[in-house]
């Protein structure tokens, strides 16, 4: 995650469960084995850190969040769960693990090709980087709505948040810098945001940084609200109009 006082785990794990319950299908596709020494970036509360662990590998996890760690370590506390970014220097020796695994998190990181090289200094030859991002187009309707509703409230410096590649982007990322590209898949996941105040709720957990700059939060995420509906809303229910970005590249 990109910001250390961003997320808070109650309203994370309950908000955004759909990113642990599409994240069971990303571990599948790490198929841990027994022994392998892996490290989770971006792990969060660590639900699918244990998910690895149980399967038999030994699993670090890290994320810049502390909030999200305390929990984690109260979760699961024979894990290991160190603060650290993976944008900067990663406290573990070189070529010290077989695997390095990524759900939800990397499009939070604003340096991919820092990540790129330092998830590649830390994997033994061989050693695969399994992920899972936002890719590009991911949640346009969702972002467009709050766009336009920043526009109108005349909200101002609202930084980019996130970084959504293109798979020709993020493969030609991957193999300057040290990998083989074995599988990559970018394909579009419209995701159920539970409840009448789904949109809000989402906004709220993930959109921290916006709202915070916003004077009348109710005013701003009514008018937000009418913009997205169109499109989002469906059958009474709310979807975030997600594409996500899954890879497995090999250290060369």
């Amino acid at each position: 995650m990109s910001n250390n006082n961003l997320w808070e785990p109650k309203s994370y794990n309950s908000i955004g469960k759909f990113v642990t319950e599409y994240g069971n299908e990303i571990v599948e596709l790490l198929s841990p084995q027994k022994d392998e020494k892996i490290l989770d970036i971006g792990c969060g509360t660590g639900e699918l850190t244990n998910k690895i662990k149980l399967e038999g590998s030994s699993i670090v996890g890290i994320d810049v969040s502390n909030q999200m760690l305390n929990q984690a370590k109260k979760n699961y506390p024979d894990i290991e769960f160190i603060q650290a970014d993976a944008q900067q220097d990663l406290p573990f020796d070189l070529e010290s693990f077989d695997a390095v695994f990524s759900n939800a998190a990397l499009h939070w990181m604003l340096k991919p090709t820092a990540v790129i090289k330092n998830v590649n200094k830390i994997l033994k030859k061989n050693g695969r980087f399994v992920l899972e991002m936002g890719g590009r187009g991911n949640i346009k309707n969702l972002l467009a709505s709050l766009d336009k509703a920043s526009q109108k409230y005349a909200i101002q410096d609202y930084a980019l948040e996130n970084f959504y590649p293109s798979i020709s982007e993020y493969t030609s990322l991957l193999e300057s810098n040290g990998f083989l590209v074995k599988y990559a898949i970018l394909f579009e996941r419209p995701t159920l945001l539970e409840g009448h105040d789904g949109f809000r709720n989402w906004t709220m957990t993930f959109r921290k940084n916006l709202l915070n700059k916003v004077t009348n939060t109710n005013e701003f995420l009514e008018y937000a609200e009418k913009i997205a509906k169109p499109n989002l809303y469906k059958d009474d229910k709310w979807y975030a109009d997600y594409v996500r970005l899954r890879v497995i590249a090999y250290k060369a």
